[in-house]
């Protein structure tokens, strides 16, 4: 039965899971040099799989990273910033997208896990079915973190409805004026707290962790954030088992690596580095019990399975849970210079591993790839035309994307508060005359722009210390001319 299994499932559109990681660096899984936390379901993705070692989310922030990658198009062009977690739907409606893409192709489509792209269309009832989410953007199914674990409101949203509403406790959610009896706030009451945090994140409480926001009602529909990794999988892994006998395209789009980091007691300790090393294992285990699902299910032959990364990694992002003095020798961003928030490597180099046993030798590669290119190359691969207009950042590299070929882009832009090019190994930053802002210089990291114009070779200076602008006019000119038509 196992040979005519696999000759049609061969011949058949791949079913496509992308499993989205929040804040995980380039140097975070086991297989590119993690120390102190294992990492063994990722890493046995990328040795049957192809591992990238140049790939890039479009963003060194979450909001315009998932926003490039779901339209084909660099987040600058629609301002798309990180969210609030009331802010409206920040994807026109009336515009195609990865997932309408494939709908159209013949794919059920389902999301589940971390949103942060808006909902709504200004002021959002939480207690009656939120008009515009992912349905109007292309899922045929939905369960949602609505924003973020560090922003109220903390309640899961299934097909754009609070799961456990009670009409009788209706919720509230206000991120300006402090609501009359919400939920009591960290900056007054740090005793109910598990964990401290900075002076951004003292908001309402849920689940004894202050938050960014003010919350009342909905007691009943609040999440737990031990359990949210279990509930996560399971509609993930329910969503396959559903859409087993059809083309599926599942974006999971993990809470994890995100503060506040809070393990279940099942990885508490399971690694060296405290909490962050925790849900580093915790988020592998959630890999895991996807590859499980499609396995049970006798389809992960035909799955194409994307595993990365929003951003780059950040240690201290709010709460207090030790990251940085519990580092030990790992490093987080590998080689690479930069963090979550920096223009320089380590804010979009993300770790990348494609797994299709169907069709993708395992191995590695260092081509240059955006994810923003995943629309046109997926395009490509299903067969389906993209309409005039969309994805207009997009390219069709699908066969670097397989490993059939190395070459990727000639040209990569990485957005963060200012711009980096990549062209080959050469890294061009546009200068800014602007001093760091201060919420970011308490986190510990250095966003990268400069007055100066900043050049680099990542052939002989991966780690980006040496800045040989005035070295280089000529490549200065040409960078800086591509800049430009990008940004026009």
């Amino acid at each position: 039965m196992l040979i005519p299994f696999l000759a049609s499932s061969q011949n058949s559109k791949p079913n496509i899971v992308i499993i989205y990681v929040d804040d995980l660096g380039y140097g975070d899984i086991g297989v590119n040099g993690a120390i102190g936390v294992k990492t063994p379901n990722v890493d046995e993705l990328a040795k049957n799989g192809l591992n990238f070692t140049d790939a890039h989310s479009s963003a060194s922030t979450c909001t315009p990273s998932r926003y490039s990658l779901l339209t084909g198009s660099y987040a600058f062009r629609n301002n798309a910033a990180i969210l609030e977690g009331d802010a409206p739907l920040i994807i026109d409606t009336k515009k195609e997208t990865l997932p309408k893409m494939l709908q159209k192709a013949g794919y059920k489509t389902g999301v589940v896990g971390k949103w942060h792209l808006g909902l709504g269309n200004g002021k959002i009832d939480w207690n009656n079915r939120i008009d515009l989410g992912p349905k109007e953007v292309g899922f045929d199914y939905s369960f949602l973190i609505p924003a973020t674990g560090d922003r109220v409101p903390t309640v899961f949203l299934e097909n754009q409805r609070v799961v456990n509403s009670n009409p009788n406790d209706p919720i509230t959610v206000s991120y300006g004026a402090r609501i009359d009896g919400g939920y009591p706030l960290g900056r007054e009451n740090p005793e109910m707290l598990k964990m401290h945090t900075d002076p951004y994140h003292q908001g309402a409480i849920t689940n004894g962790i202050s938050r960014i926001g003010h919350m009342k009602g909905g007691k009943e529909a609040l999440w737990i954030d031990e359990k949210i990794p279990f509930v996560l999988s399971e509609k993930a892994t329910s969503f396959i088992a559903e859409e087993k006998d059809n083309p599926f395209f599942l974006y999971f789009s993990l809470h994890d690596i995100h503060q506040p980091r809070i393990a279940n007691i099942k990885f508490v300790e399971s690694s060296t580095m405290g909490p962050r090393g925790d849900v580093i294992a915790q988020m592998d285990w959630c890999v895991g019990e996807i590859t499980k699902a499609l396995k049970k299910q006798n389809v992960l032959e035909n799955t194409l399975i994307i595993f990365t990364s929003d951003n780059g990694p950040i240690l201290d992002d709010g709460y207090l849970d030790y990251a940085i003095e519990l580092l030990g020798e790992h490093k987080p961003g590998g080689t690479y210079r930069g963090a979550k928030y920096s223009v320089y490597e380590a804010g979009t180099r993300m770790p990348t591993i494609v797994h299709w046993p169907a069709k993708v030798q395992p191995g590695k590669s260092d081509a240059l790839l955006s994810q923003v290119d995943l629309y046109a190359s997926l395009a490509s691969l299903v067969n389906q035309k993209i309409e005039k207009e969309a994805a207009p950042d997009s390219e069709n590299h699908i066969d670097a994307w397989l490993g059939k070929s190395k070459k990727g882009r000639e040209f990569l832009l990485e957005e963060a508060f200012t711009y980096g090019l990549r062209m080959g190994n050469w890294k061009y930053i546009k200068p800014k005359n602007k001093p760091v802002p201060g919420w970011i210089t308490q986190k510990f990291v250095d966003p990268g722009f400069r007055k100066e114009i900043q050049l680099f070779n990542l052939d002989k200076d991966p780690s980006e210390e040496n800045n040989i602008a005035e070295n280089h006019p000529e490549i200065i000119k040409k960078m800086e001319q591509k800049l430009q038509e990008i940004l026009k």
